[in-house]
């Protein structure tokens, strides 16, 4: 079930992690990274491919009012968008160490989908300021540790902003 079914969330934005499809990492891989990040995250829906590999899960966040759908896309589309963005965030856009990453994203033939979704307010007439619950740290945590382990580069498309640090 994605959270788009559930009325007790709702979809903010997507990211990426770009990466080579040779990096695709085990359902098992993923499941013990995230699980490593915060004993509080609630792993669900979790499904991989006939070999074991990754393919999605739904990681929710409760003490950030937040929650992540995660999903594996490859292939022509993936290397087609990965040319779109390393030319719409370009050079000028990067900082020094992080001219070699667009390199990288127009070589990426995987990524992974993260769509970040925020926790609604039972009673929404109680809440002031709609944002003010929602915490990105879930997110940045989950995007940082995939792109750890498939030695990827997190993006946010729609602001056009690596997120990844080299080493």
């Amino acid at each position: 079930m994605s959270m788009f079914e559930d009325n007790h969330y709702r979809w903010r934005e997507t990211y990426f992690v770009m990466f080579r499809s040779g990096q695709r990492p085990s359902l098992s891989a993923v499941q013990e990274a995230l699980s490593a990040l915060d004993e509080r995250y609630v792993l669900l829906n979790l499904t991989d491919d006939e070999r074991g590999m990754f393919d999605s899960l739904t990681l929710r966040s409760p003490d950030d009012y937040a929650a992540l759908d995660i999903c594996y896309t490859s292939g022509a589309e993936v290397l087609e968008q990965g040319a779109t963005l390393a030319e719409e965030i370009g050079p000028a856009a990067c900082q020094e160490g992080q001219r070699d990453m667009l390199t990288r994203i127009q070589q990426a033939d995987a990524r992974f989908d993260v769509l970040h979704f925020e926790q609604v307010p039972e009673f929404p007439e109680e809440s002031e300021e709609p944002d003010e619950m929602l915490d990105p740290t879930a997110l940045l945590l989950v995007l940082g540790s995939l792109a750890k382990i498939t030695d990827g580069i997190a993006l946010d498309p729609q602001g056009g902003a690596i997120l990844s640090e080299e080493d």
